[in-house]
């Protein structure tokens, strides 16, 4: 079965930028230590406005579902809501360009 590649894009609070980009580094590690994301390395990066955007590779289908079941993915999860807003990736703005540019973070 193959993966599920994902881009998620969260727009730090006011002050949480730090905090917020030590949080995202720790995402796929974890996903990866239960299984539910593929050997593929996550390309996170930075933008001009300080939204992070994660780029990754869920293992199957069934493995989001198993997420959303597991405490510790929801615990940390739980402290993406602190940190920042989901918003989705046609909202930053270098994604209207043709040739989107980013500072990585990983």
């Amino acid at each position: 079965m193959s993966g599920r590649l994902v881009i998620v894009a969260f727009k730090p609070n006011e002050g949480m930028e730090d905090r917020l980009e030590r949080l995202v580094l720790k995402h796929v590690p974890l996903l990866r230590e239960l299984e539910l994301v593929t050997e593929r390395e996550p390309v996170i990066m930075r933008c001009e406005d300080g939204t992070v955007v994660e780029v990754f590779e869920w293992a199957s289908p069934q493995a989001v579902e198993k997420a959303h079941e597991n405490a510790a993915v929801r615990s940390l999860w739980d402290q993406y809501a602190e940190l920042c807003e989901y918003i989705p990736i046609g909202h930053v703005k270098q994604c209207r360009e043709m040739f989107a540019d980013f500072t990585p973070l990983n």
